[in-house]
């Protein structure tokens, strides 16, 4: 909660804020989510979907969306 608040903070003074993250809680505050795959190390590297956490949500290819 304290590092959304910061977040919170600097998006209200114009900043952007760019962050590589797995935590689904600041996955789902998130603006804009460029979901990366479709699994990790070898098997990652493309993007399996992007756009909001609602997005990520409905697309089926996501692993990140089904626990969204």
């Amino acid at each position: 909660q304290v590092l959304l608040s910061v977040f919170d903070g600097l998006v209200a003074k114009g900043a952007t804020v760019v962050v590589i993250e797995h935590d689904l809680d600041l996955i789902r505050n998130a603006d804009y989510v460029i979901d990366m795959g479709p699994g990790g190390g070898d098997a990652g590297g493309q993007i399996v979907c992007a756009g909001t956490p609602s997005d990520i949500a409905a697309c089926p290819a996501s692993i990140t969306g089904r626990y969204l």
